[in-house]
């Protein structure tokens, strides 16, 4: 092995970077410097520091991201209307790239000559924080023991652990892998890695953010939300900065038991992983945004913009925040959203999210000429034209269709 004087480990006190602490210092000799990123995980913050000191790290910094994460990464997505295959909306996704920024960050400060993560070899972190890093420090050396270690499972990492006095807050019975930050919290493992096995959403524990929807009121809940050019603004008539809405609808949308999914998704690295994914607030805001769209957009626009959505999704998923492409991509979304302004009221029951009305003063609805009544700016005899020369093509082909048959 190369060895390292100094390296900066990316540490979140979970299983994996738990033990990579003691790991580094048995096989590369060096001083381990810790850095976490809070991008709205919560309590599992709650005695990182000590436990990270007491594990060897010569430091640990935590870095507080919570708003820069919302603004800069999760509202241009959701601007986007960018969903992985049809369901995932990318919670753990768009942390990793500026987790990525700021580890290198750090690492520079500290003068570390490598960087290290607790990324398996089978998953799409190792990637989305890789191509972060090489972003910002393209010849920063990076540790990634899960390629390098001869443990091959997370029962023998919490072995590796216990023979080194390393505190867990998890054990053998439930050891699901988990990934939480302000926007979703997933799950992974156990009795989910059969797809057969129905996910215990009514088990005491095993959800976070909310209820199931069969434990949520028996009453609907309203919710009205402001967008300003395709960013929300305000909850029920009070302004909000963007974290603090998102915490907001986690609440009411986690009561509502809104935003669970079960999906088999398809990861960058060629296989199919099976994932329970938690997205109160995400959901509901997603699903506002497009309602708002839907009034605000035109068809041409619309539905080329479902194009781009599809294609974003697909860069952030696969770690691709820092390119050209997803640059031009928002630049383009940009320039959609400048009319996405209005207010979206939804109703809330039991895992549902039902339309209550949706306002703008860009609406491009036209009750005058939609109304099935009397109106004075239509002519109804105008379609006849129109359908003519639209179905010119198909007359044609028609016709050529008669005569070679004869």
């Amino acid at each position: 092995m190369k060895q390292y004087k100094k390296v900066l480990l990316a540490y979140s006190g979970g299983l994996d970077t738990s033990i990579i602490i003691p790991w580094l210092k048995e096989n590369y000799g060096c001083e381990v410097v810790a850095a976490s990123a809070d991008v709205g995980q919560g309590t599992e913050l709650d005695g990182l520091e000590e436990k990270a000191l007491k594990t060897g790290a010569s430091k640990l910094y935590v870095l507080d991201l919570v708003d820069e994460f919302v603004e800069d990464y999760v509202f241009p997505t959701l601007q986007a209307g960018a969903v992985y295959e049809d369901g995932y909306l990318l919670g753990t996704s768009f942390a990793r790239p500026i987790i990525g920024k700021k580890l290198v960050e750090i690492a520079q400060k500290e003068g570390c000559d490598a960087i290290c993560h607790g990324c398996t070899g089978k998953g799409n972190d190792q990637v989305r924080f890789e191509l972060a890093i090489r972003a910002h420090a393209p010849d920063m050396p990076i540790i990634a023991p899960w390629r390098e270690w001869h443990i091959k499972s997370r029962e023998e990492e919490i072995d590796y652990a216990e023979a080194h006095n390393v505190p867990l807050k998890i054990d053998r019975a439930t050891n699901y892998s988990k990934d939480k930050n302000l926007w979703h919290l997933s799950h992974e493992g156990l009795d989910l890695e059969d797809p057969a096995q129905e996910p215990q959403y009514e088990k005491p524990g095993f959800l976070e953010m909310g209820v199931s929807p069969l434990q949520a009121p028996d009453k609907p809940a309203y919710v009205t939300i402001h967008f300003e050019k395709g960013v929300p603004t305000a909850v029920d008539g009070k302004p909000m900065k963007g974290s603090d809405i998102v915490r907001t609808l986690n609440q009411l949308g986690g009561a509502n038991g809104v935003g669970l999914i079960d999906i088999m998704e398809n990861r960058l690295v060629g296989m199919k992983s099976r994932g329970v994914y938690e997205t109160p607030g995400g959901t509901i805001l997603y699903f506002a945004h497009k309602q708002l769209e839907m009034l605000c957009l035109d068809k041409e626009t619309a539905h080329y913009k479902a194009l781009v959505a599809h294609k974003f999704a697909d860069l952030v998923y696969n770690g691709q925040w820092y390119t050209p492409l997803r640059q031009a991509l928002s630049a383009f979304v940009t320039e959609t959203q400048k009319t996405v302004t209005g207010d979206v009221k939804l109703k809330l029951y039991k895992g549902n999210i039902i339309p209550a009305g949706t306002t703008s003063p860009y609406s491009l609805y036209s009750e005058e000429l939609a109304t099935f009544g009397e109106d004075q700016i239509y002519d109804q005899k105008d379609s006849a034209g129109f359908i003519h020369l639209f179905g010119l093509p198909i007359t044609v082909q028609a016709k050529l269709k008669q005569n070679w048959e004869e």
